[in-house]
């Protein structure tokens, strides 16, 4: 994480530098000579968002105490290896959930009943991933 946040560090001081660029480079232009503010916003928010994302990392890597298997050069495959939770191997219920969300998404360019019914199945599918182990062939 070390390295990280110093590349994002590097990245937002590139950004805001870029920024200023844009704006004398905007404001240099003969036609409008005057600051074009989309691109400037966008540009300077761009290398904010970048600081942010670098405090962070940093702030990560002084709460873990250490350095993570990923920074260090002697780590091996083994050392970040950790468990990742439990999946449910056979389970189609995450399927059917990304087909009520991409339902949903759908409606909201198409039209709002569209929505409605992919609202519907997204939860149907949402109580039955979280249910299944409590029913049928997996009961316990």
């Amino acid at each position: 994480m070390g390295t990280n946040a110093r590349l994002f560090w590097i990245l937002g001081g590139f950004f805001i530098l870029a920024d200023v660029a844009y704006i004398v480079w905007s404001l240099l232009d003969p036609l409008h000579m005057k600051v074009e503010w989309v691109g400037a916003v966008a540009i300077g928010l761009t290398g904010v968002l970048s600081f942010f994302i670098a405090f962070y990392l940093g702030r990560s890597q002084s709460s873990v105490g250490g350095l993570l298997p990923e920074d260090r050069l002697d780590a091996e495959i083994d050392d970040g290896d950790a468990e990742q939770g439990f999946f449910s191997p056979w389970s189609w219920w995450p399927m059917v959930l990304a087909a009520g969300a991409a339902m949903v998404f759908l409606g909201l360019a198409v039209g709002a009943w569209v929505a409605f019914i992919g609202a519907t199945i997204a939860v149907i599918a949402l109580v039955g991933w979280i249910y299944e182990y409590y029913r049928g062939y997996f009961a316990r």
